[in-house]
Parts: C-alpha cells; structure tokens; sequence
C-alpha cells in the first residue's frame, strides 16, 4: 500500500474548462478541489479554447487552498494527447492532479503516466502530479486491483454513474434514484467494490455527480450513503451542492462527541484492567473501537475542526 499525499476532496466541483467565467466563480467558492473539465462538459468545437482557459486559469488564477486539477479527455480520443501536451506542458507546475476518466484497464494508466513523466521531466516540473481514476466502464469494476496497483501516482478512485448507466445497459429511467423494479441501491456493487479496492491501495474512494440539481435532499442522501460505505466526498456539478458534501463528509459535533465519550468510558475501563465496557446506551466496547474513534478524530483535524474545544466541552 502506498501513501499518496493527502488531499481534502469532500467536494469535488467539475467546471468546464470553456467558460473562463464559471472558473473565476468556482475559485471564489471555497470548495476543497476544482477540477477543469475538458471532456464531457466541453463540445468538440470548444477544446482547444477550453485547454488554453485551463493553462490561463493554472498560472495566473489565485486557487487559495483549492485543489488545482483537469479532467482530460478518454484516452480512447484523439484529444487526449493534446490535452496532456498543452496543458501539463504549460503549466504543469501548477497542477495538483489529473482526472483520467473511463479507466478500462492497467495500460490506460501506463499510458497517462509515461507520457505525463515524459513532460515533467522535459519541463523540469518539480513535483508529482497525482491521478484521480474516474470508473466509469464495466472493465473498469471487473479490473479495479490491477488498475489499483497500476501507479504510485494514484491518489483516489471515483464512480461515474453517467456513463456506468450506459456501459452496463441500465435503463437511465432507473440510474438516479429508487429502480422500479430492483430492490435496494442499484449501484450498491460497484460503489462497495470502489470503497474496498480504495481502502486496500490506501487511497481516497469518491462518488460521481448527481444530476437533479434542485433535488438537494437527494444529494444530501447520496453522500450519506457514500459515506456509510467509507468514501470522503462527492463531485458536485453546481455551486448549491458544495455545502451540502462538505457538511455530510465532515465529521459533525455530535459525532465527535459521542466518540470522545466512548474514548473516554473505554480509557476509564481499561484503567481499571477491563477489556471491555457496557456504555450507558447499551453499546459494548472494547479495543477495537479506538482506531475507529481515532480515525474520526483525525479526518475531523485535517478538516480543521478544533478537537481540544471539544474535549474541553465534556469535562
């Protein structure tokens, strides 16, 4: 398992690389990650236009704290290479990672990243660019350990349910929301399998878009289910949807402290030489709590929350 460098991706916000506009807007939002799209949210007449606004918006725009990312093109288009070309080779030094979307295999993967080495080094770019997989295929689930493995520049994997419905012939009246007629979550497999390939290479799982912009509630509930299954964020496609994966992918105060107080109880127990402890709601714990609570404990720091106000508050 390697250790990618850590990155916040609670929100992920995708903005078309065409709109010079919707760039300077998205950089003025806060989000954890921007990522410039030059695939699927740019026509074909836009892409060249839309790989010089990305090396504009690279070199010359003040991303704060925000992840600087693109999404290229598949690497099934003849757009690929130039994307890679012209955008890593000019400003290269100012990008944080790579979108790669519709990942089928290893080899795609070896390609991105020859090529990309290639450039850096050309380039004399003092630093690794990262690479973000987008699945969006059914390859892509049924290859995932070996597409894992692939590269030490891999830093998260991500579920494209858009192109997933049309890749496993899925009745998009069934993509997005309850199926009519399958029980359950219909993408429950493929986001399981992403979470646990994720956790084993010992990087970040995140979901895809959700497309019905004023269901809010909707994608409010999609990142909870995303984060049940262990993922740490959610694209979002619209500035009203940032709010809402940062609050759900951030650990809230009540579950902080409800995870200092079991801390706490178990600390008291094991002081007492107790190998395990009853909490007053009935729960059992014993020392495989600790990791779990430490875990919490250390997301809810990196997202900047103030623990030692917390556990002052419980005394």
């Amino acid at each position: 398992m390697h250790q990618p460098k850590r990155r916040r991706r609670r929100c992920m916000l995708s903005v078309p690389a065409s709109s010079d506009r919707k760039i300077e807007k998205a950089l003025t939002t806060g989000v954890d990650f921007v990522f410039l799209d030059l695939e699927d949210g740019v026509a074909p007449s836009a892409k060249p236009e839309a790989r010089r606004n990305a090396i504009w918006a690279f070199n010359e725009l003040d991303w704060g704290n925000t992840v600087r990312s693109f999404r290229m093109n598949g690497i099934d288009s003849y757009w690929a290479v130039q994307d890679l070309l012209d955008v890593v080779g000019n400003a290269g030094e100012h990008i944080d990672t790579i979108v790669i979307p519709k990942v089928k295999f290893a080899r795609d993967i070896h390609f991105v990243e020859t090529l990309v080495s290639l450039i850096e080094k050309e380039r004399g770019i003092d630093h690794t660019i990262g690479f973000e997989l987008l699945i969006e295929e059914v390859e892509g689930i049924q290859n995932i350990r070996e597409i894992c493995t692939a590269s030490s520049r891999i830093e998260s994997l991500m579920f494209g349910v858009g192109d997933y419905t049309r890749a496993q012939g899925v009745d998009i009246r069934d993509a997005m929301g309850p199926a009519r007629y399958y029980p359950g979550d219909i993408w429950h497999f493929q986001r399981s399998t992403l979470a646990i390939a994720a956790r084993v290479a010992g990087v970040d799982y995140i979901d895809g878009p959700w497309g019905h912009i004023v269901d809010i509630e909707g994608y409010r509930n999609e990142c909870r289910k995303v984060k049940t299954l262990g993922g740490v964020g959610k694209w979002a496609i619209h500035p009203t949807q940032i709010p809402v994966a940062t609050e759900e992918f951030t650990p809230s105060k009540d579950e902080l402290l409800s995870a200092l107080r079991m801390r706490s109880q178990f600390e008291e127990a094991r002081a007492k030489g107790l190998g395990a402890v009853r909490t007053p709601e009935g729960g059992m714990l014993d020392e495989a709590i600790l990791p779990i609570i430490q875990g919490m404990l250390d997301s809810a720091r990196f997202y900047g929350v103030d623990i030692s106000a917390l556990e002052c508050e419980l005394k």
